[in-house]
């Protein structure tokens, strides 16, 4: 066997030296971007490729969920450590309800035993994590809404982060409630056509009282919102990466966040 084709990769201690490089280049990242500044108030997530990282690994596709839902909680911790306030993350559109039947009931298992959790975290009580749900939630199972007004319930006066995870949610179905309400309030005297501006429109979203997001990271490597948060993004700065959503690494963490420090952003100036 040549030199040139000899597998290095299989020489005793490799991997350990390339996980060594790997934290360091991490630690290198991660210092990059807090001495950079300029970190997004608020990020938005499209958790994309569960069930392709299930099939890349042979596994069911609920098991790719249920990774989905681990590195929900890291990354999480990742914005904690960068001081991001506000993390908006798409885990289950309206569309996703046409998926075969046992997936979606594992699902809804998975989001009621999450919500659950949350009550008891004690990470949730101790950073003062507010947890909120948007979409229709009246679509979703009972024991999904149960679960998500305990969630709801047991973290409503906190204000230290907020969690925004969006299920049953379609951005076009939000847009149209948003019209629905202001043309009551139009119908009670309330309000008049003429006062309806961004405003009004954005206090009748899901995520009134919130800063619009700053960066939206989609894995996967498919490059579209998917109808996610249409209002809110109009100036939004993107960013689409390769990794499906449960082998997202602080590394490409981190790498959103520079390439986010690295833009100009004009708001349309």
């Amino acid at each position: 066997m040549s030199i040139e084709t000899f597998p290095i990769h299989k020489l005793p201690g490799v991997s350990h030296i390339k996980r060594i490089a790997a934290k360091y280049y991490e630690q290198q990242l991660l210092a990059d971007v807090i001495r950079a500044g300029n970190i997004p108030r608020h990020i938005a997530i499209i958790l994309d490729g569960n069930r392709r990282f299930a099939e890349s690994r042979g596994i069911e596709r609920t098991e790719g969920h249920f990774f989905g839902a681990k590195k929900l909680e890291e990354v999480v911790g990742w914005c904690q450590e960068l001081g991001i306030k506000h993390i908006t993350v798409y885990a289950f559109s309206t569309e996703n309800f046409n998926r075969p039947e046992n997936e979606v009931h594992a699902l809804m298992d998975l989001f009621a035993q999450k919500f659950r959790e949350v009550v008891r975290d004690e990470r949730v009580h101790r950073y003062k994590i507010r947890v909120r749900v948007i979409g229709n939630i009246e679509q979703l199972p009972e024991n999904v809404r149960q679960a998500i007004e305990e969630a709801q319930k047991a973290t409503q006066g906190y204000d230290g982060y907020t969690l925004n995870l969006a299920v049953g949610y379609g951005g076009r179905a939000e847009l149209a409630e948003a019209v629905r309400r202001i043309c009551e309030h139009i119908e009670r005297g309330e309000l008049k056509p003429s006062e309806v501006d961004e405003d009004v429109i954005g206090r009748h979203l899901y995520t009134a009282g919130l800063p619009d997001p700053d960066l939206i990271i989609r894995t996967s490597g498919e490059e579209r919102l998917s109808g996610f948060l249409l209002w809110q993004s109009a100036y939004s700065e993107l960013y689409f990466c390769e990794a499906n959503w449960p082998e997202f690494t602080k590394i490409d963490f981190l790498r959103a966040i520079r390439t986010y420090q690295s833009r100009n952003r004009r708001f349309g100036r």
